[in-house]
């Protein structure tokens, strides 16, 4: 028999929460892939994949995983987002979170009617799925691919990357996103950590670059 239909309203909410169309601003952050560009830490196909695995399994990623879960979660938002923000590794990292955020939780207002005040985005998103109704482990192998996916777009603009190519590393990151999406339940604040010290201090150089497209 075939399986019925996704046609949910909810589903297609979040396809334009995640989309690269809902404006928030996250094609001017890098996440410090254009220091390690610069650097020669990545400079062609496999080695941007390997890095965004690595993100995704022991950095940002996982993090955010944890942090959208835990908003899906608590009554206490704002004592949540107070956390994510202490975990922040460099100043253009907190700055990604906190204006993409905010500039999420304003159309979440305007455009949802979701009552809530300016928070970064993992638990903006979480916290506005909650308010919908989704189903949070649906919504979190989603904002990881969306999540790398911006970034591939972005070093799309440091590397000779195609089209192709650049599908093709968006492909081979979805299981590792479902993977972490599927890690990450029951994660509790505890078990955030980063050992991605490398995208970590990029971001930390990338503050003081000289010549750069991005924000981060």
């Amino acid at each position: 028999m075939a399986t019925p239909p996704m046609t949910d309203a909810r589903l297609l909410t979040l396809m334009q929460w995640l989309s690269p169309a809902f404006p928030l601003g996250s094609f001017s952050y890098s996440h410090g892939i254009e220091a390690a560009v610069a650097a020669g830490l990545i400079h062609d196909a496999d080695s941007l994949t390997d890095w965004l695995t690595d993100i995704l399994r022991h950095g940002t990623g996982r993090s955010d995983a944890i942090w959208l879960r835990l908003a899906a979660d608590t009554d206490n938002l704002n004592t949540l987002d107070a956390h994510c923000r202490a975990y922040a590794p460099a100043r253009e990292r907190l700055a990604e979170a906190d204006r993409q955020g905010a500039a999420f939780c304003n159309l979440a207002r305007q455009v949802w009617g979701i009552d809530m005040a300016d928070v970064t985005l993992a638990p903006a998103v979480g916290h506005a799925a909650r308010q919908i109704g989704m189903d949070i482990d649906t919504v979190v192998p989603l904002f990881l691919s969306s999540f790398a996916g911006n970034l591939v777009a972005g070093a799309q603009r440091l590397l000779p990357l195609g089209q192709t190519r650049a599908q093709a590393i968006n492909a081979a990151l979805h299981p590792v996103c479902v993977a972490v999406a599927s890690d990450t339940r029951g994660a509790t604040i505890d078990d955030i950590q980063s050992t991605a010290l490398m995208s970590d201090i990029m971001a930390m150089q990338h503050e003081t670059q000289t010549v750069r497209l991005f924000q981060s």
